[in-house]
């Protein structure tokens, strides 16, 4: 079994316009302050990883690798969320996803994918060159309008999404099995992989490529009322990232798990700061360890209530004091008898 690596931090929450949020040299430092070993980054803001630059050039992307180290720390991986999200989008989202493309390809559905797919190839070999074996990213949705259908999908809907979704996304896949690799979707309301049903749909539709892998984040099943430990046990082969997120599902009378379009303190459920919520960590960590998770334990804060300096020094204590330090011996040893094969025979009569 391995140790859990971390504590380790998701900065997209944190970037700002304000000192130490505002660049990757003081966010690092803010980051070792409170604790974290390890920094995950997202790619869309060119102020803390030029994702182009980075894949083209092995110096610069030294020199980014060097800054975070400055500091202490490790990048864990990278991150190219909202530009997956933008390999397949529903017209129905096209005004509101423009918000994640660069001016160039706004108002322009096909130049837009066409930059999120470059984006993802830049992705692979940026990580490549950092020395990363884990990247996380989005599907993206062609058909999450119709997840709870009114009127009822037509017949062959859902293959025919599948279907393409999965022609998008192999070509990338290859990409990062070529660069050594793994692409892990964070299952996610909001995305046509969204739980194990439609992850294991797609993963068919790849051909069960060995790079679809898995970004396990508890909060979004805890919200969709799924067994999040179960999961681990049916999916740990393809888990290869985590975040450590905490929600709270508390459905009444009046609402569930749709929400009732209500701002997001006032849903059923909402996600918290770590230990506010009700994820099972303890579970969650004894079965990664189990399962021998080779991992970091990234915190991933998002909260209705708490300031998120907060969270972030409360979820590096957190993440630490979770993380198991596996043994290396059993624990019942000292009451060993010893044997060789001719006892092991004797004992069961032969």
């Amino acid at each position: 079994m391995n140790t859990i690596k971390g504590p380790a931090i998701f900065l997209a929450q944190f970037i700002g316009n304000e000192a130490p949020f505002n660049d990757l040299s003081s966010i690092c430092k803010w980051a070792a302050g409170l604790g974290y070993k390890g920094v995950q980054l997202p790619t869309n803001d060119a102020r803390f990883i030029d994702l182009q630059k980075a894949a083209e050039s092995k110096t610069y992307a030294d020199e980014i690798k060097g800054i975070v180290n400055a500091a202490g720390l490790e990048i864990t991986e990278l991150s190219t969320h909202l530009q997956g999200q933008l390999v397949a989008v529903n017209p129905a989202y096209d005004s509101l996803f423009d918000a994640f493309a660069p001016d160039a390809v706004k108002n322009n559905p096909a130049e837009r994918q066409k930059w999120a797919v470059q984006q993802l190839k830049y992705a692979a070999k940026a990580s490549q060159n950092l020395g990363l074996n884990a990247h996380v990213t989005f599907s993206g949705a062609l058909i999450w309008q119709t997840v709870y259908p009114w009127p009822q999908r037509p017949a062959g809907l859902v293959n025919t999404a599948f279907t393409e979704l999965a022609n998008r996304w192999e070509p990338i896949l290859n990409v990062f099995d070529e660069n050594g690799i793994d692409l892990c979707y964070e299952i996610h309301p909001g995305e046509d992989l969204h739980d194990g049903i439609t992850y294991e749909m797609f993963l068919e539709k790849v051909n069960n490529h060995k790079r679809a892998c898995l970004l396990y984040d508890p909060s979004h099943f805890v919200l969709q009322a799924l067994d999040y430990l179960e999961y681990i046990d049916i999916y740990h082969e393809r888990i290869k990232m985590f975040h450590v997120k905490d929600a709270e599902f508390n459905p009444t009378g009046r609402q569930g798990v749709y929400g009732g379009y209500q701002d997001w303190i006032n849903r059923a459920g909402r996600f918290r700061s770590l230990g506010d919520g009700q994820v099972d960590f303890k579970g969650i960590f004894s079965k990664l360890t189990q399962y021998d998770y080779t991992g970091w334990a990234v915190l991933e804060w998002e909260c209705a209530l708490k300031h998120p300096e907060d969270g972030a020094r409360e979820g590096a204590q957190f993440i630490k004091d979770h993380i198991i330090r596996v043994t290396d011996r059993t624990f019942d040893d000292f009451a060993a008898s010893g044997s060789d094969e001719a006892f092991n025979r004797k004992l069961i009569g032969l």
